[in-house]
């Protein structure tokens, strides 16, 4: 067998950032004169709460997060408007919901320049703007009225962006990882030293120790998200330019697992959150108050001075952070999914909105003859059940059906769903009983079911007057790839993990019962 060690340059990396951050949080500037603040905003792509110290996750190291939750605010009830990279970055941009963008609501496909954007009004308002790596996307933003991405011009780095900026101007910057959407390095994560036994795997995913060698390349890209943004902050502190930058830290959607990225349950829609913002953001403020992505837009506009934009539908963040100020009306959160990837026959969505309060998530599925997850074979995108990406654990959980003691996850990853959906968080964090048809709730979901309605038919919802509209369906979608049925049981036997032997490691199959 092949045998790898651990050295410790595997190790210095993670050392290395957990001492600068230790002599960087603790380090002071003198304050500078009032004047706009600087906007930072580094957002993953497919991040999840809560894998993050600062959430008490055990095994992702991430310094970085937890520097600036220790010494700004972290948020424990933060979501993207939808669990899509190309909606959600438009709400975030746009300030309003996907089903408010039109054509921006799906993924792959084109976002009008008509609507406010608070980047390009920080550039009228004499900001200097950019962004590095993925902006909005991925979609088609020049068929739209851009002439270059939505987030900004674009940058090699932030060193090259902080070299065109002119006359000290305060600037907005985007800096958009690719990490840690798929695919993955086999074994990158055990090969930093992360412990597969001591991962914590949701209770929707099979607990065998490939799909835990799965999380551990997923958290080798999340942690690697979290040293570039270091790098920035570093870059910052180096300038001089860290005492009045707003740093905002996050991701657009859920991680890239079965019932996860793509769906409406809190591993696709809740999301890592912390900001800073040197006196402005007591240090180490937790705050449980529920907000959507749509507010960024109106927080950015309000920090840097300008009127408030009546177009948008969220609102500023900034009020959370005066901890006398009253905070009413935060207590309830709305999301949305229409066409993720085209992988249903007819280049169908799967429509979907949900309602999150403190107790309790409703879902109301449009379309329950629908494979949610796309259909079970290709159609044009990624493979069967093509909304999921392809995986080690997609093909375990795809293995299980018709085995008695699979199935369930099986179906929940990938199984048709009812016109409704309720769940009770107490008692069920992960979204997995379904308790719609309960009398003894049925109270709650007719409360809930008024409260969505409310909110589509406020927001001018299409689907408010017209239930199933195929608005969505036949808006463009760009591309065409990973057009096969994957061979699952060669996938299987092909993955080869990486297990602890004696001070290094053996290579085994994925032998999981």
């Amino acid at each position: 067998m092949n045998h790898l060690h651990i050295t410790p340059k595997r190790y210095f990396p993670f050392l290395t950032a957990i001492l600068f951050f230790t002599l960087f949080w603790g380090y002071s500037q003198k304050p500078q004169e009032a004047k706009p603040p600087n906007i930072v905003f580094m957002i993953a792509d497919d991040w999840s709460y809560p894998h993050a110290g600062a959430y008490g996750d055990a095994v992702v190291r991430t310094p970085t997060f937890d520097g600036l939750a220790k010494n700004g605010a972290v948020f424990e009830n933060a979501y993207c408007a939808a669990p899509s990279c190309s909606p959600s970055r438009a709400s975030i941009l746009l300030g309003k919901y996907p089903h408010q963008l039109e054509s921006a609501g799906n993924l792959w496909s084109v976002i009008p320049s008509k609507f406010t954007n608070w980047m390009r009004l920080l550039e009228d308002y004499g900001y200097h703007t950019g962004k590095s790596r993925k902006g909005w996307g991925p979609g088609d933003f020049e068929a739209g009225g851009y002439t270059h991405n939505p987030a900004g011009k674009d940058y090699d780095n932030f060193k090259a962006f902080l070299e065109a900026r002119e006359n000290n101007r305060p600037f907005a910057y985007w800096f958009g990882s690719q990490d840690p959407h798929r695919d993955y390095e086999t074994n990158a994560g055990a090969k930093t030293g992360m412990d597969v036994n001591r991962v914590s795997v949701p209770e929707f995913l099979p607990d065998v120790s490939c799909v835990r060698n799965d999380i551990l390349d997923y958290y080798y890209e999340v942690e690697r998200f979290d040293r570039e943004c270091g790098n920035i902050i570093a870059k910052l502190q180096r300038e001089g330019l860290l005492e009045n930058t707003l740093i905002v830290m996050t991701s657009d959607n859920g991680m890239p697992f079965p019932r996860a990225k793509a769906n409406l349950y809190d591993y696709g829609t809740r999301m890592p959150l912390a900001m800073y913002w040197k006196g402005h953001i007591e240090g180490g403020l937790r705050i449980m108050e529920f907000v959507n992505f749509v507010d960024f837009a109106p927080t950015f506009v309000e920090a840097a001075g300008l009127p408030r934009q009546a177009e948008f539908s969220g609102n500023s963040l900034l009020p959370l952070f005066d901890t006398e100020a009253a905070k009413a009306g935060r207590d309830i959160v709305f999301l949305e999914r229409e066409r993720h990837a085209n992988v249903r026959k007819g280049n169908l969505s799967y429509p979907s909105r949900a309602v999150r309060t403190h107790e309790y998530l409703y879902i109301r599925n449009f379309e329950p003859d629908r494979w949610p997850a796309g259909d079970p074979t290709v159609h044009q995108s990624v493979g069967q059940y093509g909304d999921v990406d392809n995986s080690i654990t997609k093909y375990l959980i795809m293995q299980g059906k018709g085995n008695s003691e699979k199935e369930a996850y099986y179906e929940l990853a990938f199984g048709k769903r009812p016109e409704e959906e309720l769940y009770i968080l107490e008692n069920d964090p992960y979204n997995l009983r379904n308790e719609a048809n309960n009398p003894k709730y049925a109270s709650v979901l007719n409360l809930l079911r008024k409260h969505l309605t409310g909110w589509m038919e406020n927001t001018g919802d299409l689907r408010a007057k017209e239930l199933r509209t195929n608005y969505w369906d036949e808006v463009l979608y760009t591309p065409t790839y990973q057009m096969e049925n994957k061979d699952i049981s060669a996938e299987i036997q092909a993955y080869k993990q990486l297990v602890r032997d004696g001070g290094g490691f053996k290579e085994v199959q994925c032998l999981d019962p």
